[in-house]
């Protein structure tokens, strides 16, 4: 049996001043990842204008997206056994060489590249941050500090479309292209990241050593990057076309070999297939999944339904979403609060589901004519299940399961949470995009009755035959929205507001699946302990417990313990853990 290896002493508990001191750190790397997605939705056109790619920039945002979801779990179970902070100095790093290099590429190829090493540094950011916080906050205060964190996602999602206009709008800023400072910006707020958390982030770590799951690792790679892929790019490919098949026979071949490397590595494994038999982290990524869908999935289309219905310029839509951010922000700050007072979270993604449940059907309601200030009250409805779900589930998950396996739980969670927001998003454009001529099609049958679009038609002839011959060009470039008579266009706006419909419709019936799943999500009682402390009194029995027989060098910090009660508290967390201390194999 290998030892563990004691580095740094523990601190029976960490101070509030010490924990914001802290905070500060991780948001900063939050910060990063936030504002790296919400800033190139408005200048990747002007980005991929510039590189001669147009046609490739989904590519870019693929890549990312790949390598930020497998690298997610690889975190997570790599820090549960080395250490958090040298792992998120690593993802700063890696996030800011890839911004660096982003900014110097010279086609969209280059960018693709970038942005997967980029991807690699941000699959980290999030994970570990959430997973520190289990590390030195009580599970009954953590739900409060987390919404610290929701904070920096707003404050990103306001800031990051308004700087991406900004600089796509630029053609040069300090003698440098506009939009290269878009990825530029973040190398010195990166450096700025790393230094506090070097200064601030010093964790004590019990080290266990452990053989590392890469056949796990590399099965997952085989099998999520074709279907990353194919979930991205099968609406241009065709979805039964031989390159989607090709991507979804790897894809399986990939996810069947990670099983098998799992089973084979028992609680060694990247993903230990023993967590999924503890009810709160099956409901919670299970629930985590289906959030993911309808939240990204339906959330992409508000920014599309602000531009082309309400004709609002990209960073106009990102301001108008601030009613979102409100709501998320205000519904994170209200649970974690009550969650502390009370000591109970199971009702909050309850109340959080039920409350999407009803944005999802509102916004389905909303039609090309429909006032502003109506959309905007569906926004805060929206905000306020979100942030009533995601952090309450990320603290019932940490609460049930031992200390030593935060990382891997809070990894999971926001793993299959990206999984689920890919495939929405893959899902729900590609309906988006079915319905859509047909829709707008109908709309301009039934214009050919309304007295004002005929008027319309003989004031403006010259734009009424560009309409007709714009066909389905019209699809892929809609600027011509904003340069003819609002009555020529008004049926355009109908139907793309008709075709949105059905997205909310399906993202609401699968939101109703997720409300029925955290139904089952047990009540077990919040520690009052921090995973530190709880590593902190496992070794100091394990030291009593080896006192007879030789010097106390076994300072085990391992979460694997009789300590794990406190932190899980229901039979089956117990009964799994006794399991998973037999079957490590070391």
């Amino acid at each position: 049996m290998s030892h563990p290896t004691a580095v740094g002493k523990p601190p029976a508990e960490f101070t509030h001043r010490q924990i914001l001191t802290i905070l500060v750190g991780l948001m900063m790397g939050m910060f990063l990842a936030a504002l790296d997605q919400t800033i190139m939705a408005t200048a990747t056109r002007t980005i991929a204008d510039d590189l001669n790619g147009f046609d490739l920039q989904a590519w870019a945002t693929t890549a990312f997206l790949i390598t930020s979801t497998i690298s997610t779990p690889l975190y997570g179970k790599l820090s549960d056994i080395y250490g958090r902070r040298p792992f998120f100095l690593f993802a700063i790093g890696i996030f800011i060489v890839g911004s660096f290099l982003c900014g110097l590429s010279t086609d969209m190829y280059q960018l693709a590249a970038y942005r997967a090493i980029q991807g690699i540094g941000a699959g980290g950011l999030m994970s570990l941050a959430l997973a520190i916080i289990g590390d030195i906050v009580p599970p009954r205060e953590r739900a409060k500090y987390q919404g610290f964190f929701l904070a920096v996602f707003g404050t990103a999602s306001v800031l990051g479309p308004i700087l991406g206009g900004f600089f796509a709008g630029a053609d040069q800023i300090l003698w440098i292209d506009g939009w290269r400072w878009v990825f530029y910006l973040n190398v010195p707020i990166g450096i700025a990241a790393m230094a506090v958390v070097a200064r601030v982030l010093h964790l004590p770590h019990h080290r266990i050593n452990h053989r590392i799951d890469w056949p796990g690792a590399v099965a997952l790679i085989v099998g999520l990057v074709p279907l990353l892929t194919v979930a991205e790019q099968g609406r241009a490919w065709g979805w039964d076309s031989g390159r989607s098949i090709l991507c979804y026979v790897v894809g399986a071949v990939g996810l069947i070999a990670f099983v098998v490397a799992e089973r084979a590595y028992k609680e060694e494994a990247l993903l230990p297939l023993r967590l999924f038999g503890n009810r709160t982290i099956a409901v919670g990524t299970g629930a985590s999944t289906i959030l993911g869908i309808a939240m990204f999935g339906g959330l992409m289309t508000v920014p599309l339904y602000l531009q082309i219905v309400k004709g609002a310029s990209a960073t106009m839509a990102g301001l108008e979403m601030i009613p979102f951010v409100i709501g998320i922000m205000s519904g994170s700050i209200v649970s974690g609060q009550l969650i502390a007072r009370t000591g109970r979270y199971r009702i909050f993604p309850i109340i959080g589901s039920i409350l999407m449940v009803l944005a999802l059907f509102f916004f389905s309601l909303v039609g090309a004519d429909t006032p502003l200030w109506q959309t905007m009250l569906v926004m805060v409805l929206m905000g306020l299940g979100l942030g009533g779900n995601m952090q309450p589930m990320i603290t019932a998950v940490q609460n049930a399961v031992s200390p030593r396996e935060i990382g891997v739980a809070t990894g999971a969670v926001t793993f299959f949470r990206s999984m689920g927001g890919t495939l929405g998003t893959a899902v729900f454009l590609s309906v988006l995009f079915n319905v859509l001529p047909g829709h707008i099609n109908s709309a301009y049958a039934d214009a050919a009755k309304d007295p004002a679009f005929l008027a319309a038609t003989k004031a403006h002839p010259e734009q009424a035959a560009q309409l007709q011959s714009l066909g389905k060009e019209a699809l892929s470039d809609t600027s011509f929205l904003n340069k003819m008579a609002d009555e020529l266009t008004h049926p355009f706006k109908v139907g793309f507001a008709d075709s949105v419909h059905v997205v909310y419709l399906l993202a609401f019936f699968i939101m109703l699946i997720g409300l029925v799943t955290v139904f089952f999500l047990p009540e077990i009682p919040l520690s009052m302990r921090s995973a530190q402390q709880q590593r902190a009194d496992d070794a100091a029995q394990a030291g009593s417990a080896d006192a007879p027989a030789g010097p106390a060098s076994d300072t085990d910090g391992d979460a694997e313990s009789d300590g794990d009660a406190e932190s899980g508290g229901d039979a089956e967390n117990q009964s799994g853990v006794k399991a998973g201390r037999d079957g490590t194999g070391h």
